[in-house]
């Protein structure tokens, strides 16, 4: 995966942010929007978290019954998990599971894509451990609140230096590229600047992007 963007100066933040009124407000439109695409993938069954960070979504995921094991690049982050009482955790590399092939019900990855360089390498992973499909989140690059992100990097160092976020379009087109089977997809967009009346759906210009995509059987 590279150069570990999440290590021992930012692990002990990134939680803390979620208490914020901002991170709170993210957390539960995000959820929100996971949690309604989420229900393309059928019942709870075994899920692989990639790129699972502090475990702020595995837990999430837990709560909803899925049976998480989390993995992530950054043994730091995974301490975190840890501490926050995540139980199945894994030190790995989202371009090269360490895992045999189907060995999930479905695999999540959470804004991870824009920070690997090779993010359809990673889906394709991601596939070959998936059963019955994918939930991911995605920054989205068509949001008016990715501009403004991308354009403090250029004032003051920031996560989002190098990462590439997606449209709605280009996150459909890589998922179905990658998986090399026909898939039914639930996407919705979420996170508008405040002000305007939306909470999330399928509107293309929210921050988050959340898809599931499931093999049509």
């Amino acid at each position: 995966m590279g150069k570990v963007l999440f290590d021992e100066r930012v692990a002990p933040c990134y939680e803390s942010w979620f208490e914020t009124p901002e991170g709170r407000r993210a957390d539960r439109l995000e959820k929100a929007l996971l949690g309604r695409v989420l229900d393309l993938l059928g019942p709870p069954g075994t899920l692989l978290e990639v790129g699972c960070g502090t475990g702020h979504f595995a837990r999430w995921l837990e709560q909803r019954g899925w049976q998480v094991a989390g993995l992530d690049h950054s043994a730091p982050m995974l301490a975190q998990a840890r501490a926050q009482g995540v139980r199945r955790l894994v030190l790995g590399d989202a371009l090269a599971l360490p895992f045999p092939d189907a060995s999930f019900e479905a695999v999540a990855l959470i804004t991870v894509l824009e920070f690997l360089p090779g993010a359809g390498m990673a889906l394709a992973e991601a596939w070959r451990v998936a059963r019955r499909g994918l939930l991911l989140g995605v920054l989205n690059r068509a949001s008016p609140v990715a501009w403004v992100r991308r354009l403090q990097t250029h004032f003051r160092p920031s996560i989002y230096d190098t990462a590439r976020f997606y449209t709605p379009g280009e996150a459909r087109r890589l998922v179905q590229r990658t998986a090399g089977r026909p898939l039914t997809i639930r996407w919705g967009t979420t996170l508008w600047p405040r002000g305007l009346p939306l909470e999330g759906g399928p509107l293309p210009g929210g921050a988050f992007i959340g898809l599931a995509a499931r093999v049509e059987e």
